[in-house]
């Protein structure tokens, strides 16, 4: 693809600062950046990476480029250095001893690792679906019939035994149980019809 542009050319263009020749550079040695950084690192992202962070060093460093050698020859020392930089970076952070907590637990699993962490707070979708929960509880709490749930009531928020709840009503503990059983039957229905 470097013979679609005339390279001597370009390199003129490039020092005078024109627009158009950098595009031009940058489709033009896209792929052997790419191919050089990826056949130092093994690693398609951080090849990229590197190609990219090449193009915006001969950007920004064209003034000192002396047209010694070929704008890909240049090109080519660039990404050479920053792909051994990062080699290096990650080589004394571990790199092949780790792992992304994006990345699946197994290759037969979609679960990722993130998802197995134990967090102390709610994620957004948590806190939101939390916070919708408990505005709508308190009107399907209002909506359940009376004798449910005062039973309801004292159960959950007074944590009275069945026993305790039977004879403040003067009721059988079967009685209780059903009755408690009827509320949460009805608080799922009407819960599940604003959730």
């Amino acid at each position: 693809m470097e013979n679609a542009v005339d390279t001597g050319n370009l390199a003129t263009r490039l020092k005078n600062g024109e627009e158009a020749a950098f595009g031009d550079f940058v489709r033009t040695h896209w792929d052997k950046a790419f191919s050089r950084a990826y056949g130092l690192l093994k690693n398609r992202e951080d090849a990229e990476e590197v190609a990219q962070d090449a193009f915006i060093r001969a950007r920004n460093g064209m003034e000192k480029f002396r047209g010694e050698c070929s704008p890909s020859t240049w090109l080519h020392r660039i990404v050479t250095n920053l792909a051994r930089n990062k080699y290096w970076y990650w080589f004394r952070r571990r790199r092949g001893e780790s792992f992304s907590i994006d990345s699946q637990i197994s290759e037969d699993s979609e679960t990722t690792f993130a998802e197995t962490l134990a967090c102390e707070t709610l994620n957004p979708s948590e806190m939101a679906l939390a916070n919708e929960f408990e505005e709508i509880l308190p009107r399907a709490m209002a909506s359940l019939d009376e004798k449910y749930a005062v039973v309801l009531r004292m159960r959950s928020e007074m944590d009275m035994s069945y026993e305790e709840i039977a004879a403040e009503l003067n009721l059988t503990v079967g009685t209780v149980k059903s009755r408690l059983s009827r509320a949460r039957e009805q608080l799922r229905d009407i819960l599940s019809d604003n959730i």
